[in-house]
Formats: C-alpha cells, sequence, structure tokens
C-alpha cells in the first residue's frame, strides 16, 4: 500500500481506537466507583466530616493545687485510662503560677475547675468570690503540727515560750492559737514567725520549735528522710474542725452553664481513684510519667504519701467526692469564731453535690 493510502485511513483507525480507549474506561469506573449521593461525596472530601458530631468531646479546664504530686494521681489516671473520653471531656490539667490565684481565676471564668480547700472556700466566699466546692477530695486534714520526736514538745500547750513558724497563711495561725487554748496553754505566750515557704529549714535548723502548714504527706516524709524523727499533731485532736483538706472547686456561673460537664468530670475522677486504690503502683509510674521539670518528684516519698492518702481519701461504702452539710457546718462556725469570715457566710452556699452514685 502506498503512502497516500496509509494516509487515507488514519481518520478510521483513530476514531477506533478513540472508541476502544472510551469504552475501557467507562469499564473501570462502573467496577471501582460505588454509586454515592452528594452527601457521601461531601463526607469524604471534607475532613471535618469526617468524624461524627458525637464524638467531639466537651473541654474542660482543671488547675492544680501545687505542682503534680501523689495526691493528683486521680486526675492523671483518669487522663491516661480514657475516663474522661469515655464522659465525652476533653481535660487540660494546668499547674498554678501562684497558688493563691487559682480560685480567682475559675470565678472569672479562665478556668473551669481548680483544686483548692475546704476553709479556703468559705474564706473566698467571704471576700465575694463566688466559688462553690463540688466534690471533697481528701477528708481530713494533711497539715499538722510538725516537731521533733525527740524535742520538748508533746502537745499544743508545751509551745508556750516556744517559737512556732508558719506559713503566711492566716488560717494556719487560727489553727495553733486554737490547739494551744484547747490543749489548756496561752496561745498569746508563743513566738509566732511566719517563715514563708522556708518550714522544712526552719525546723530542721532549730529555728523553730514547731510549723503549722507543713503537710503528713510531704514535709513531714521529706525531714523524715533528711534524718529528722518527727512528731505529727492532728488540729482535729486540739479543737480544729475536722476539715476536707481538698476539693474540687467551681464557679457559681460555670456551675450553672456546665453543670453536665462537671457532673461528668466528677463520675470520670471518681472512675480514677477507683483505679489508684486498686492499682496504686501503677497510678504511681502514671504520675511520675507527668512531673512537672522544675518540680521532680521523689519516687520513695511518692509512694508513702500515696499509702497516708488512700485512706485519707476513700469512705467506706460511699462515693468518692461525698461531701456533708455537717462538715461545711462546723467548719464554717470555727471560722466565724475565729473572725476569719463575716456571720453573712453560709454553708449551704459553699457546696454543691455534683456526683455521680
Amino acid at each position: 500500500m502506498n503512502n497516500k493510502g496509509i494516509y487515507s485511513l488514519l481518520p478510521i483507525m483513530l476514531i477506533s481506537l478513540f472508541l476502544i480507549i472510551s469504552g475501557c474506561s467507562t469499564t473501570n469506573t462502573s467496577k471501582n466507583t460505588p454509586t454515592t449521593d452528594s452527601a457521601t461525596n461531601a463526607q469524604q472530601t471534607d475532613p471535618s466530616a469526617t468524624e461524627p458530631t458525637s464524638e467531639a468531646k466537651d473541654k474542660l479546664s482543671i488547675m492544680l493545687d501545687w505542682y503534680p504530686n501523689a495526691v493528683h494521681s486521680f486526675i492523671y489516671v483518669a487522663q491516661e485510662k480514657g475516663y474522661f473520653a469515655d464522659q465525652g471531656l476533653d481535660v487540660e490539667i494546668q499547674m498554678p503560677a501562684d497558688t493563691n490565684d487559682s480560685l480567682k481565676l475559675v470565678a472569672a471564668g479562665k478556668i473551669d475547675l481548680a483544686l483548692s480547700y475546704q476553709p479556703q472556700i468559705l474564706l473566698a466566699r467571704g471576700e465575694n468570690i463566688p466559688v462553690r466546692s463540688i466534690a471533697a477530695v481528701v477528708r481530713h486534714p494533711l497539715v499538722h503540727l510538725l516537731t521533733e520526736a525527740n524535742g520538748n514538745v508533746s502537745s499544743p500547750k508545751d509551745l508556750e515560750e516556744k517559737t512556732v513558724g508558719y506559713s503566711s497563711i492566716p488560717l494556719y495561725e487560727a489553727m495553733v492559737r486554737t490547739m494551744i487554748s484547747k490543749d489548756g496553754g496561752n496561745p498569746d505566750n508563743i513566738n509566732l514567725v511566719d517563715v514563708g515557704f522556708d518550714l522544712i529549714p526552719s525546723l530542721a535548723s532549730g529555728q523553730a520549735d514547731a510549723i503549722m502548714g507543713g503537710f503528713i504527706n510531704h514535709e513531714q516524709l521529706i525531714l523524715e528522710k533528711e534524718g529528722h524523727a518527727m512528731k505529727s499533731i492532728n488540729p482535729v485532736d486540739y479543737g480544729v474542725p475536722d476539715y476536707y483538706e481538698l476539693v474540687l472547686t467551681a464557679s457559681e456561673a460555670g456551675i450553672e452553664a456546665k453543670k453536665d460537664q462537671l457532673t461528668r468530670f466528677v463520675k470520670a475522677v471518681q472512675e480514677g481513684q477507683k483505679y489508684v486504690t486498686e492499682h496504686p503502683e501503677e497510678a504511681l509510674s502514671i504520675l511520675l510519667a507527668h512531673e512537672n521539670e522544675t518540680s521532680p518528684l521523689d519516687p520513695e516519698i511518692e509512694t508513702k504519701s500515696l499509702a497516708i492518702l488512700l485512706p485519707l481519701m476513700n469512705e467506706e461504702g460511699q462515693p468518692f467526692g461525698r461531701q456533708e452539710m455537717e462538715s461545711w457546718e462546723n467548719v464554717r462556725a470555727w471560722l466565724v469564731e475565729q473572725d476569719l469570715i463575716p456571720e453573712s457566710v453560709k454553708a449551704e452556699d459553699a457546696f454543691i453535690t455534683l456526683q455521680g452514685e
């Protein structure tokens, strides 16, 4: 065939080739692409539509009372084990820049929750800071009067004519004075010195005969590890009401706006505390993985601390976090007696029950 004949057949050959390719393309599409509607196509192409709305988590923030330590294990366990997620919560855990700021930040709506102290809630309300406790975390005082075991103080009245260091909080001064009075001593006959955060050095060096503001699960353990045999005197034995050392706190406005989320938070930390109680070693491992680099933890101290804490946090036959009106009334009455809060502060306004049974 000459070149002219070839050139005359080219259009026919190109058309045939085009039809064959077109047919193959149609066949492949029908086999590999399922029939979809516009909504399905949108879900496949829009990344924001890949997760159902039911998976969206409610965000909550909580500020600790101090750097992470054994008492916070239940929170980190609830986060690590997915108990917050199971309750539909995305929880951010924060450390305070200043331990005195957390209640003000809660009241201002800057954070949702804070760990604070039962007397401090009543003191805050006396200053018109609208915060309320939603759960009791540690049911009994951790702050004891600490003194050398081989010293000259066997009971609070022995502090007359001696030096007591305390950590800048009027509450602790009131506790010391109450204890001495209840023991038959005269609190006006003591040398009360504000030592700030130097509780351990003041006692270890002998500058103070006793300290008030030290925790039996922290300062006492550190002093003992440093070779100081310690005597701890429980303030409850000498006229100070049996108060909740730590409580979970929210603002009145926050409780009104996020009552459901806060209730789910309490349910999640109840699960966290249950795990801590049943698996203390694993719980401490979780905590230690979250230690703050500026405040490293001593595993030995934290292990002993948790052993002290668990009996003071748990109440047999009762849900973790339970609060009693009687406790709030007793603490309120004592604070009024000490002229630390006005009579107008009411116990029933300072707490609310938000917990799963």
